[in-house]
């Protein structure tokens, strides 16, 4: 079988992980020490898509790092409204894996004329948001030809993560952020077949996280949509007791994404309420009464924990597409850049 332009994205993202901390490393130096002079008491975030899922795991490394507040802006509020924003002393950081599409670019035009320090975080350093933002972070990760985006993703998130080290200059992170290409290595050869075999004809499922492994729910429920025809929804594992848990009954599948982190303990006690009610949960490296506990690299940093996880993640969803009848290359009615207004 003719291995898809996914699987081959998804082998590349140790080495493009660590190209980027390599050849991007003076502008991200740049870009932080322009933080630490601007020192914000706010930070807003600019994307869509998978790149709104890397600026959440961004709001998360932020406040919970540096104690500033991270807020999502809507991009219409700039190309559609035409509303410029009071932004004096606060950076606007825009993600975007093309750079080009018209509302991102609108509102991080806008944000640095309302007086943020805008940053733009995309692949391409020529894209008309680079240029249109004070700093730009290259991910120089490469074409990307599957639609669905997972070595940009990963890159988007590694970048946020590198600039908020440096921007606090805090060595933990930095040191942990320099050892995930060997990470994301070993993340590749994490098998979930267990979890295949459970969703190989499901029709709908719930996928849990606490703090940054919320960002990563979110965007393994998009590309279970994507790439599997998959219903699937991103809760909180405390949120999903609000409400969506009603509707879990026998045999619901449920993916739980715990990390070795502070949130790792509620997780586990959702995991078990909801297998309690006749689920069927996994649930990554832990223990849960009723769940299966799928395989994890361990010992990592809680802030970039769950981005590991995503290297797993991604390996295994393109492999279920395939199972499924898929081509998670060509996913129905989707094109590789959505330039919307």
């Amino acid at each position: 079988m003719t291995q898809s332009h996914m699987a081959r994205e998804v082998a590349e993202i140790p080495q493009v992980a660590a190209r980027f901390l390599d050849q991007s490393a003076p502008a991200l130096a740049r870009a932080a020490a322009a933080m630490r002079a601007a020192d914000p008491g706010l930070i807003v975030t600019v994307a869509r898509g998978s790149s709104d899922h890397a600026a959440t795991y961004l709001k998360y490394a932020a406040e919970l790092l540096a104690g500033v507040p991270v807020a999502s802006v809507g991009p219409s509020v700039a190309s559609v409204y035409g509303r410029q924003l009071r932004l004096g002393g606060a950076v606007c950081i825009g993600i975007s894996q093309s750079g080009r599409s018209p509302d991102i670019v609108e509102m991080m035009r806008s944000a640095g004329a309302g007086g943020a320090l805008s940053v733009a975080i995309t692949n391409f350093a020529d894209s008309p948001m680079a240029l249109a933002s004070a700093h730009a972070l290259p991910l120089l990760a490469g074409v990307e030809q599957s639609v669905a985006a997972t070595k940009t993703f990963v890159t988007s998130v590694l970048a946020g993560l590198a600039l908020v080290a440096e921007w606090q200059d805090d060595d933990g992170l930095r040191r942990a952020v320099a050892g995930l290409p060997e990470a994301f290595d070993r993340a590749l050869a994490v098998d979930w077949s267990p979890l295949a075999a459970r969703l190989s004809r499901a029709q709908s499922a719930f996928v849990l996280g606490r703090g940054p492994a919320f960002a990563i729910a979110s965007e393994a429920a998009l590309k279970f949509k994507e790439t599997c025809g998959l219903h699937a929804e991103a809760y909180s594992a405390a949120e999903v007791l609000h409400g969506p848990a009603a509707i879990v009954q026998s045999n619901f599948p449920v993916l739980a994404l715990a990390v070795e982190d502070a949130a790792q303990a509620g997780v586990v006690q959702t995991c078990e309420r909801l297998a309690a009610q006749g689920a069927d949960v996994f649930v990554t490296g832990a223990a849960a009464q009723g769940a299966v506990t799928l395989p994890a690299v361990t010992g990592l940093h809680p802030l970039v924990a769950p981005l590991v996880l995503a290297v797993s993640f991604y390996g295994f969803v393109e492999a279920l597409a395939r199972r499924r009848g898929f081509d998670p290359d060509t996913p129905p009615h989707l094109r590789k850049v959505t330039e919307t207004v």
